[in-house]
């Protein structure tokens, strides 16, 4: 496990921007105001990206490479292009951090679920000043994050949009667990 590289860091926060915006400095702020307070890091290991404390990132450092599988979240992995690409395992850090939400009404929940975009007839809420091709997290109307997405819409053309119009292209949902669960947290 080692630390990002300057242009790796660089790919991992321009992703993350684009859920999180500026509350993304607070990812990585130290977690309290004393002097030797710890923080979160990322760092790589076999491709992926995690995201972990830096004292537990440096216990990890007495363990050999090729013994430790992961630690801490796996916020997702680099392509073989060098393209980063978010995992459903980094849901919960970005739903805490992110700029703009939707809401989906129980019967968009399913189908969402199962990998679908979300259309107009599903959403319950949505943000008021998103642009097109944001960076958006998806929550039931309980506010139980569901996944990740990217908008296919502005919300001025949201509005005009007729109930089976596309809102939101799916990136990542929770039936990812199921669906993929054989090479989710596979290794290579």
């Amino acid at each position: 496990m080692r630390p990002l590289t300057e242009q790796e860091t660089q790919t991992v926060f321009k992703k993350l921007a684009e859920y999180t915006g500026a509350s993304l400095k607070n990812m990585i702020a130290p977690l309290d105001s004393s002097p030797n307070a710890d923080r979160h890091v990322f760092r790589l290991s076999r491709g992926r990206v995690f995201f972990v404390r830096l004292s537990l990132a440096n216990l990890a450092t007495s363990i050999a490479r090729d013994k430790l599988l992961s630690l801490g979240v796996c916020m997702g992995k680099f392509s073989k292009t060098g393209r980063f690409r978010l995992h459903i395992t980094s849901l919960p850090i970005l739903a805490e951090y992110a700029r703009h939400k939707v809401w989906i009404r129980p019967n968009g929940v399913m189908p969402f679920l199962y990998g679908s975009n979300i259309v107009k007839a599903h959403v319950a809420r949505f943000p008021e000043d998103c642009l097109q091709h944001q960076g958006i997290v998806v929550c039931s109307m309980d506010d139980v994050p569901l996944g990740f997405a990217i908008t296919a819409k502005s919300t001025a053309e949201v509005r005009r949009l007729d109930p089976t119009g596309i809102v939101c292209f799916r990136q990542a949902d929770c039936g990812e667990y199921l669906r993929d669960e054989d090479t989710l947290f596979a290794s290579g």
